[in-house]
């Protein structure tokens, strides 16, 4: 599921504001909040496919 810049500011507890001017103003701190929500992402997906592989290796459907 893709956040959008409402669902990032909303879990960062900070106005949507404050995350476009980090975005014009202070890029390097935009940069890691970003690849911080891409990692998240990425091991949400990969626990998704350890679960349907648990499930192949065991049987089920």
């Amino acid at each position: 599921m893709k956040l959008t810049q409402q669902d990032m500011a909303r879990i960062l507890d900070i106005d949507t504001k404050t995350l476009y001017n980090w975005r014009k103003y202070k890029p390097e701190l935009y940069k890691k909040v970003m690849q911080g929500f891409k990692l998240e992402e990425a091991v949400n997906e990969a626990k998704e496919h350890y679960q349907r592989l648990e499930k192949i290796a065991n049987g089920e459907k």
